[in-house]
């Protein structure tokens, strides 16, 4: 025990010592330095100008740089902010529609994109067909649309019952189930994604309304992410057909 706090007493005296050396050579080197350039001044002084000139030119070019940086996160942010903003407003008249008007609705966003004999149900018993069209490239598209209130969930019988409907009863190539509330339960997702359902929660279905255009969100899975989901083996096979 006292030896190994003898090695450390002699560890800490031999750090002091260099450290002193270091300090004592760097004054040397710095009253060197400075007898030379005193000696020396007429050629010394406009490379120290120069010196300076560089460091204050690259000093404020590095703080106008962080400054124009940190003014384009805010900007994008405001505007990420004003655009989510905008969709809400947007979905605050849709959620004022009744529920057949929201059928009409979607069925206008659908027109609104391309697609044509677009047709509404607007009757209970439809099988899960409450809007049928067809896309640009010739696909049926088959649309449920369920106006729920914001806070609920589509659940995993909502899914369900489409899922046994869209392409068995109706034929669909695209089967898109929109809904005015913020959420899938995770079954119901998870039904989405291996069936090759689009599924539009709130705020993709507020950006289409906004002008986000149908086919951007087709190839979307049941997250709201790039999956190589929605109805792309059905357009394979038509399109071999």
């Amino acid at each position: 025990m006292a030896a190994s706090v003898r090695r450390q007493r002699r560890r800490r005296r031999l750090r002091k010592k260099t450290r002193r050396q270091v300090q004592l050579w760097g004054a040397a080197a710095a009253v060197v330095a400075v007898v030379w350039a005193a000696g020396n001044w007429a050629s010394v002084w406009p490379v120290l100008l120069a010196v300076v000139v560089v460091a204050v030119v690259g000093g404020g070019g590095y703080g106008l740089w962080q400054a124009h940086h940190h003014a384009v996160g805010k900007d994008r942010a405001w505007r990420l902010e004003e655009e989510a903003r905008a969709r809400e407003l947007s979905m605050t008249e849709v959620d004022a529609l009744s529920w057949q008007d929201f059928e009409r609705y979607v069925a206008d966003l659908c027109r609104r994109d391309g697609c044509t004999r677009v047709v509404v149900s607007g009757k209970s018993g439809d099988l899960g067909a409450d809007v049928i069209g067809y896309l640009s490239d010739g696909r049926k598209l088959v649309i449920q649309c369920k106006k729920y209130a914001p806070e609920r969930s589509v659940s995993s019988q909502d899914m369900q019952k489409f899922l046994g409907t869209a392409r068995n009863e109706h034929g669909a190539d695209v089967a898109l189930f929109v809904t005015t509330c913020r959420r899938f339960t995770s079954a119901a997702l998870g039904l989405a994604v291996r069936h090759d359902i689009i599924a539009l929660h709130r705020d993709l279905l507020g950006a289409w309304v906004k002008g986000a255009r149908l086919d951007s969100l087709i190839p979307l899975n049941g997250h709201g992410h790039g999956g190589g989901h929605g109805g792309g083996g059905r357009t394979q096979r038509r399109s071999r057909a």
